[in-house]
């Protein structure tokens, strides 16, 4: 269970996922996960306290997260720095993933005035939650000459995107540009404090306490270490887990390569900008990038991460002939629009996303990747509805123990037979239809291709992004393959349309 999102109902056990694990690690694992959190392995240099006799901050995240525990930490310490400290929590009716905003203001004598922050009065903005931290009703309390910024840039899901799977993702660099505008960009810290806390300390719950100890080592906080760590013991709650990521926040300001080489040497997102870092290449992976991607950039990076993937999932031949073809669109896309790889990007997702289709094969594959990262000794469950038992009639999970991991391999290598007339899967709607849809987007890029232009460029961009459209699984999947057939139909007769218009002119 991931502590920091999920109801805990178990529900997804009853749900029509057609493939998930559960894992039950071993009572060592998660005791020594509980009682020996891990530390930094270099000593930190003493954080030094501002020294300002009036400091106002505010923090901006979202329920559930521990947003109003920091600022009563926050508190809490600089009273047993002997300082004086009033705080407001804002939190309306958020109980889970809603704003929630803390002010606190610390001061040496007894303050006269309140406790909200007037505009452009914060002296140190803690960005629990970037889309919330970049809010203009929140920023309204930062300058550009006075406040300091520390921030984490992980990305979270929007309550409209749980229930609008058209929704926007959060713009992260609008975000960050926001925010930089309004404070002291100079001065700002930005970190993954998410990804620090999953991966070192196994969780996401102690997040905010990563950013805390990233503003403590920067200087901006006028409360000793002392008193912040017996704050937190006094808090009673996770207090040894709290430590640790107030310590690693700390270790972000003053050791980062250390921090790095504890995340597997910058495996994973980065903890600075969240992004992805491309794995270790072959030596035909990396020619195969070159071709289409001879330059760096977005799309080098994109490919990077995919063509990878395409080999493990298909083969060599697979990926090759979609390394060509995102040849050819760069190769297209840079003599007619000069300047631009927008549309090469968009079709570089767009095919991966529909070549790369989770059959069973890709199934087996993933789950067992999946099992070399799991502790030894964990109990494991696998909860399989395959859609051609699924069309035989069966209507539950079945639920199979390692003793099924030999049928895994043999289905990795069993990969050979997609697509072909001896796969015992391939039959069914669904893998007929994932099959034929590639080469229907691909028809579909070649029509934008032939009438690229800058004026032409948006409607290519529309036709590049319509896998967008495609999601889930059965059912859910054939839909937004009706959806992909129907929008496709609307972007060919435009893009046949200007073929008339130019004839006729």
């Amino acid at each position: 269970i991931n502590q920091s999102s999920c109801n805990k109902d178990y529900s997804c056990l009853d749900g029509d996922c057609p493939s998930f694990l559960t894992v039950i690690p071993p009572a060592r694992a998660d005791a020594d996960r509980s009682t020996a959190p891990p530390l930094p392995a270099v000593e930190l240099p003493e954080p030094r306290p501002a020294g300002a006799d009036d400091v106002r901050v505010r923090l901006v995240g979202v329920g559930g997260t521990g947003v109003v525990t920091v600022s009563q930490v926050l508190g809490m310490a600089a009273l047993l720095d002997g300082l004086h400290a009033n705080g407001l929590d804002q939190t309306g009716l958020s109980q889970k993933a809603g704003p929630v905003v803390s002010d606190v203001h610390i001061t040496r004598a007894p303050a006269a005035d309140g406790v909200t922050v007037p505009s452009g009065a914060a002296d140190v903005l803690l960005g629990l939650d970037l889309l919330g931290a970049a809010g203009a009703a929140y920023l309204r309390v930062a300058d550009p000459r006075r406040t300091v910024a520390v921030v984490s840039g992980s990305r979270a899901p929007t309550g409209r995107q749980a229930i609008d799977v058209n929704a926007p993702a959060l713009d992260a660099d609008a975000a960050r540009a926001a925010i930089d505008a309004a404070t002291r960009a100079d001065e700002n810290v930005w970190l993954d404090a998410r990804r620090i806390c999953e991966t070192l300390l196994g969780d996401a719950t102690q997040a905010n306490v990563v950013v805390l100890g990233a503003a403590l080592q920067r200087g901006l906080l006028p409360v000793s270490r002392g008193a912040l760590e017996e704050a937190f013991r006094l808090n009673g709650v996770a207090v040894e887990r709290n430590l640790a990521a107030l310590a690693w926040g700390r270790a972000w300001v003053a050791a980062p390569d250390a921090v790095r080489a504890a995340l597997d040497g910058g495996a994973g997102p980065d903890p600075q900008d969240g992004r992805v870092p491309a794995p270790t290449l072959d030596a035909h992976a990396r020619r195969l990038v070159e071709r289409a991607a001879p330059a760096d950039g977005e799309l080098r990076r994109l490919l990077e991460l995919r063509v990878p993937d395409l080999i493990g999932w298909g083969g060599r031949r697979v990926a090759t002939r979609y390394a060509d073809a995102i040849a050819r669109v760069r190769a297209i896309e840079v003599e007619r629009v000069p300047g631009s790889t927008a549309l090469a990007e968009g079709v570089a997702r767009g095919l991966h996303k529909l070549t790369a289709y989770k059959d069973e094969y890709e199934v087996a594959r993933l789950h067992l990747e999946g099992l070399a990262a799991l502790p030894a000794g964990a109990e494991i469950r696998f909860l399989l509805h395959p859609p051609l038992l699924r069309a035989l009639g069966l209507k539950r999970k079945l639920r199979l123990g390692r003793w099924f991991v030999p049928a895994f391999r043999l289905l990795r290598r069993g990969r050979v037979l997609r697509g072909t007339p001896l796969d015992p899967f391939g039959h069914t709607r669904v893998r007929r239809t994932e099959r034929a849809l590639p080469g229907e987007y691909v028809a579909l890029v070649e029509l934008a291709l032939a009438r690229l232009s800058p004026a032409t460029l948006p409607l290519a961009l529309e036709v590049a992004a319509l896998p967008e459209l495609v999601r889930g699984y059965e059912q859910i999947k054939l839909a937004g393959v009706e959806r992909f057939r129907a929008r496709g139909a609307e972007l060919r007769a435009r893009l046949l349309s200007i073929e008339n218009e130019e004839a006729s002119s």
